[in-house]
Order: structure tokens, then C-alpha cells, then sequence
């Protein structure tokens, strides 16, 4: 009975990880494009930037495979069978993934540096806890945030240091 569970179980996150993968990407690559995000953007371009700035292609190489794994690790949290704790960790995916959709036109569309630095502070720790609660159902789907949680952390030091280094100018 178990196996017959288990496969079914496969099917549903196998399924669950071919529409949430496509749909996270495209949403993160719609909105980045939306606001004009990154290098190429004049606004941008002339602000002064932390030496441990990456290039530019960077950000587009990591945000694709983050949110493919943010995929893989929603289909793997709420695509198998059920969790007491499915809800919660599907809400808190959720809200921050629309924060994280936000922070680009926050900063790149809106110009408002210290206002994405308060989304993303916010993103970093509700991507901490949904990790959490991932991890608390399946602690594959977890591990598959780390990558995520650590880039935020980059991130954050980026977006507080552009404000800091143009805050004073």
C-alpha cells in the first residue's frame, strides 16, 4: 500500500515541479525585464557600487537557477502527500515570493534604494522560515533553499552598501 502511495506521491510532485519551475522563472524573468533591472539601466549604471559587485551576467546566471530550485523545493514540500504543516509553509513560499517580485520594481522601477533594502531584509527572513518549514516536511525540499538564503544574504550586503555608498553622495 505504501509503494502505491509513494509512486502516487512521485506522480503529484513530479507534476507539481514541471508547472512550478517554468512559472517561478518566468514570473522572475518578466518582472526583472518589467523594471528594467540590472546593468543596461541608466539609473543604475551611474550609481556607485561595492567592489564585490559581480558582473552582470551573474545575477541572471544565479536568479534562474534560484528559482528553479525554489521550484523544485515547493513541488517536493506540497506536491507529495499531505503535511499538517502544508499550509503555512506554502504561505510563507508564497509571501515571499511576492516580495521577491517586488523588489525590482521596488528598486530598479520605483529608484527607491533604502525601501528594497527593507523588502529584502524582509525576503531573507521569510525565505529562512519557509526553508524552515520546508524542512520540517521534507527536508530535501529545505536543503534546496540554502542556495537561495545564501544569495539573499549577498544580496542584502550589495543593496545596503549601494545605498550606503550613495546615500552620502
Amino acid at each position: 500500500m505504501s509503494e502505491i502511495v509513494d509512486k502516487q506521491d512521485s506522480k503529484r510532485t513530479i507534476l507539481t515541479a514541471s508547472l512550478a519551475v517554468p512559472v517561478i522563472v518566468g514570473l522572475g524573468f518578466l518582472m526583472g525585464r518589467l523594471s528594467n533591472s540590472g546593468f543596461g539601466n541608466p539609473w543604475f549604471d551611474q550609481l556607485a557600487k561595492p567592489a564585490a559587485m559581480p558582473p552582470g551576467w551573474v545575477f541572471g546566471v544565479a536568479w534562474t537557477m534560484l528559482y528553479m530550485l525554489m521550484g523544485l523545493a515547493l513541488a517536493l514540500a506540497v506536491g507529495g502527500h499531505k503535511h499538517q504543516r502544508r499550509q503555512g509553509a506554502l504561505l510563507l513560499f508564497i509571501t515571499q515570493l511576492a516580495l521577491n517580485y517586488s523588489w525590482s520594481p521596488i528598486f530598479f522601477g520605483f529608484r527607491q534604494i533604502e525601501l528594497g533594502l527593507a523588502v529584502i531584509v524582509a525576503i531573507l527572513v521569510l525565505a529562512s522560515a519557509t526553508a524552515i518549514a520546508f524542512a520540517k516536511i521534507r527536508p530535501l525540499a529545505g536543503w534546496l533553499l540554502a542556495p537561495y538564503v545564501g544569495w539573499l544574504c549577498f544580496a542584502t550586503y550589495l543593496n545596503f552598501e549601494i545605498w550606503r555608498l550613495n546615500s552620502l553622495a
